[in-house]
């Protein structure tokens, strides 16, 4: 699914290849992984934790999940574009509850700063990493090693998969 663009912004596919811009991609839960592609080509990758602690109310790990987007806009300076894992099924009710505020949060700060956002389905992520649509997560563990990277956990290996897939069909969108 593509999310809809507003008219002042440009889709990700549409996105000026020579844009100076990082290209984010993340894999929203209360652990998140992400990766990005900054404008010098270099990719930077971890995992970020948005657990309340028992001293805060529920919506704190969303303030704290914009406040770490700002983070990450002002360290790239610019970003061109942001890719999302798209999940359709969840296990539970607080997992799918939990990913629907990060998403929200996600789409509405990428409308407030004017940048192009989309959803990239789970099985396509896994068929572009590792050949199968449903591979396990160690599977896409292996893939993004195979590709020279060390990602700490499923979280982190998600998003390197996502950049990966963004890179490789998207045109290097940056």
């Amino acid at each position: 699914m593509i999310v809809p663009i507003p008219s002042h912004a440009t889709a990700p596919e549409q996105a000026d290849a020579d844009a100076s811009g990082a290209v984010l991609a993340l894999d929203l839960g209360t652990t998140t992984g992400w990766a990005m592609r900054l404008a010098d080509e270099t990719i930077v990758s971890g995992t970020m934790e948005f657990r309340p602690s028992r001293f805060e109310g529920g919506g704190m790990r969303y303030l704290r999940f914009r406040s770490w987007l700002d983070h990450l806009l002002g360290g790239a300076k610019s970003i061109s574009a942001v890719y999302f894992e798209e999940v359709r099924r969840h296990a539970g009710t607080d997992a799918a509850h939990i990913f629907g505020g990060f998403l929200a949060h996600l789409t509405a700060w990428c409308e407030l700063k004017h940048i192009p956002y989309q959803g990239v389905p789970v099985g396509t992520i896994k068929r572009h990493a590792t050949g199968k649509g449903n591979a396990s997560k160690e599977a896409v563990i292996a893939a993004m090693r195979a590709r020279g990277f060390t990602p700490e956990d499923d979280n982190e290996a998600d998003a390197l998969a996502i950049l990966s897939w963004a890179i490789d069909t998207v045109g290097g969108v940056r």
